[in-house]
This record gives C-alpha cells, sequence and structure tokens, in this order.
C-alpha cells in the first residue's frame, strides 16, 4: 500500500508540475499601446500555438508616461518579465542599473547586422541587452497620380530631384514638397537626417563625427543644411507656421506632390489618401554614387533581470529573434520593418518599396542619436533648431552648422581638438 501512496503522491507531483507549466505567465512592458490589437491578435497565438505552457500578457502604458512608469515598476520590483526597449541612452542607463539583462551570448543575435544592434549595445559593443525588434525607413512618399498627370518620374540623383520639383512648381497644381517648420523636428528629422547621409557617407561620418575627426562645420555635414535651404522654394505659402498634422492633411488630401517621409507614415496615409502612391528613396550626388538611407532602429525586447519567469521569458525572446516573428510583424505594421537579416515577404507594395532600399543602399542612423545628445546644449534638439532656422532663412547653413559645432564641443572631449 506504501508503495501505491508513493506512486501516487509522484504522479499528483508531477501533473501539478505540468499544471504550474502550462500556467506559465509572461507579462511584455511596452509603450506601443496603438499595437496592442496587433498583439493580442496575430502576434501572442502565433507564439502561444507552438507554445502552449507560456501564456503572454501585453500590457502597455501611455507613451509618455513609459519611460517614468517603467523606471518606477523596476525600481519596485513590480515591472513584467519583458521590456519594450527605446533605442540608445534611455535603455543603456536600464542596462547599467542593472535592471536589464545582458543577452550577447543568445545565438538569435546573429541573426541582426551591426548597426541594428548598435542601438542596444554598450558604447564598445561589447555587451548587447534588447532583441531588436523594428526600424523606421526614411524617405519620399510621392503622389502617383500627380507623378502621372505631370509626366515626371521618381528622381534618382539631386538634379533630378530638383528638376520634378521645378516642373511641379511651375505647373502650380500641387505644393511641390509638403513640409512644414513649425514644430522644427521635422525639418530635421524628415529633412537633414533623411538626405544628410548622402553626404557624409552613413555610418562612415557618423562614427568619425564621434571619433572627433570630423567637425559639424566640415563639407560634408554643411552641404545637408544648404540643400535644406534650397528646399524653402518648394514649400507651401506660410510654411512657417505648418505644423507636422497640417503636413500630412495636405498630403493626404491630394494638396502635395512629394512628401519627405518616415515609413511610420504608411498606415495613416494608405487608411486616409484615396490616391496612388510610391516612395523613392533619398537622391544620390550623380549617377554612380552609393546610396544611403536612414534606417532608424525604432524598438527592441529586453529580459528584466528580476524576472520570475526568465525560461519562459527567454523562450519568446528565441522566437522573437526569428524570422517567423519577422514575418508576422512586418505585415501587421507596415512601415516598422523587422530588423533581422532573413528576407520577409511584405504585402503592402508601398512598404515593400522601402524595404527594398536596403538591397541597394548603405544603412545607417541618425547621426545624433547615439552618445552625441548625452551633454547640454543636446545635439539631436539644436539639430532640430537649426534645420528649421535655415529652411526659414533666419540663418545660413554656414552659421547653423557652426552653432551646433560650438554645441558639441562645449560639452564633447573628442570635438574640442
Amino acid at each position: 500500500m506504501k508503495s501505491y501512496a508513493i506512486a501516487a503522491i509522484l504522479l499528483g507531483t508531477a501533473l501539478a508540475g505540468n499544471a504550474a507549466l502550462a500556467e506559465t505567465t509572461i507579462t511584455i512592458e511596452s509603450w506601443r499601446n496603438d499595437d496592442l490589437p496587433i498583439w493580442q491578435k496575430e502576434i501572442i497565438p502565433a507564439f502561444e500555438k507552438d507554445h502552449p505552457d507560456i501564456k503572454v500578457v501585453f500590457a502597455p502604458s501611455a507613451p509618455t508616461e513609459y519611460n517614468a512608469a517603467l523606471n518606477s515598476k523596476l525600481d519596485a520590483g513590480t515591472a513584467g518579465d519583458l521590456i519594450t526597449c527605446r533605442p540608445y541612452d534611455a535603455s543603456l542607463a536600464l542596462y547599467k542599473k542593472g535592471q536589464l539583462a545582458d543577452l550577447s551570448d543568445m545565438a538569435e543575435m546573429k541573426n541582426f547586422p551591426e548597426v541594428a544592434k548598435s542601438a542596444w549595445q554598450t558604447d564598445d559593443g561589447a555587451h548587447t541587452f534588447c532583441m531588436p525588434m523594428a526600424s523606421v525607413i526614411h524617405g519620399f512618399i510621392y503622389n502617383k497620380d500627380a507623378f502621372d498627370e505631370l509626366g515626371i518620374t521618381p528622381p534618382k540623383t539631386v538634379d533630378e530631384f530638383y528638376a520634378d520639383l521645378d516642373k511641379i512648381k511651375a505647373d502650380g497644381s500641387y505644393i511641390p514638397l509638403d513640409m512644414g517648420t513649425h514644430d522644427q523636428w521635422e525639418a530635421a528629422t524628415m529633412g537633414y537626417q533623411n538626405i544628410g547621409p548622402t553626404y557624409w557617407k552613413g555610418e562612415e561620418g557618423r562614427k568619425a563625427l564621434i571619433a572627433g575627426t570630423q567637425k559639424l562645420t566640415d563639407p560634408d555635414w554643411v552641404e545637408p543644411l544648404k540643400q535644406l535651404a534650397k528646399w524653402s522654394n518648394y514649400l507651401g505659402d506660410g510654411y512657417q507656421a505648418q505644423t507636422y498634422p497640417d503636413s500630412q492633411n495636405l498630403f493626404t488630401l491630394g494638396r502635395a506632390a512629394i512628401y519627405p517621409a518616415g515609413s511610420w507614415e504608411i498606415p495613416g496615409f494608405e487608411a486616409q489618401a484615396d490616391f496612388k502612391m510610391g516612395a523613392f528613396a533619398p537622391p544620390v550626388q550623380k549617377v554612380g554614387d552609393t546610396c544611403y538611407i536612414s534606417d532608424q532602429p525604432d524598438h527592441a525586447m529586453g529580459l528584466n533581470a528580476a524576472s520570475k519567469n526568465k525560461d519562459a521569458a527567454m523562450t519568446f525572446l528565441q522566437w522573437l529573434g526569428g524570422q517567423d516573428f519577422a514575418q508576422i510583424y512586418a505585415n501587421s505594421l507596415p512601415g516598422f520593418f523587422a530588423l533581422n537579416s532573413a528576407p520577409v515577404d511584405l504585402k503592402d507594395p508601398l512598404a515593400q518599396e522601402f524595404l527594398s532600399w536596403r538591397k541597394d543602399c548603405k544603412s545607417t542612423i541618425r547621426s545624433t542619436y547615439q552618445i552625441l545628445s548625452r551633454g547640454t546644449p543636446n545635439l539631436e534638439n539644436a539639430t532640430w533648431a537649426a534645420s528649421a532656422n535655415v529652411m526659414n532663412g533666419t540663418q545660413t547653413p554656414e552659421e547653423a552648422a557652426a552653432d551646433l559645432q560650438k554645441d558639441l564641443a562645449s560639452w564633447y572631449k573628442p570635438q574640442q581638438n
């Protein structure tokens, strides 16, 4: 009888263990609350189908509250098992505090290019603490119907770009270039950082700026500002008071021909515009030049170092680092591109156009996002003002570049030589 009793106890223990395994729940912290339906209807069911022993809860906060809320939860020990990571310094600070685990040894990290991982690494690149998820790509979205009507084609070179703008302006039916300077960040993000890599040669120039071997007053860094000054000839009336939502509305209403863009605009534009759209990459200076695109890492996923469900959380991260997730995510959110090197079959043609540039162009990130905006004055914010000032004609490109260089050199030692 004792042997039967022991067997029953062992069986009960095994069943209890299986039940506990089946009830393992991991929670994801995120600021992407607009993505909640996609996680609930597509991403989580796909994972749980292959991993029925793990339940996933996606628990986002409001974007503007995320950083503070997450920091409070981590400090109190109440944060979820997985942390959606913002790029660069915010997540690096969490890693330095010991709140994000080191993921450097995960085999799936080999699935991502170095420029993708750089957003979630220590400055020396020795430690990676978040699994890359998605990036956004810069370029230009254009009104295909307007192009067809005017008999123009997407430009490949800078000269062709201005020839198209001149033809659109001469016709008068459309605003040639749809951008305002009121909010400033537009001028820097979709202007300066969009075309700039063409002149400073992407990662080569960005890393040289960090190393102190190039300065913001060098010709390769002044030239993008000179281009922005020329853009002002093709903007709409009153562009100085035009806000970001104004720009979006002007384009989707069909009143503008070309929109300097980030790929994140795709879902909204496709929902609102009733005309055909296309996209072209930042034009090169002359035929045969290497093209460069700003392929900006946007978010990643890290492991809460204090998680009580690390095995289950790591299983999810391994899945997230594979091709299945990349395929699902890229098609669920067109314009947010999986950073995985594996090929993804995108269904959205406009998103596919943006993504196709990775094959022919060299990818880089926004020049101000890593290291160079840690001090005061903040280079990112200063670049907003400089870009808008140049477009408004209140500063020359040379004056704006000199101010940016002075600001950076005031606190960043490699630029003080």
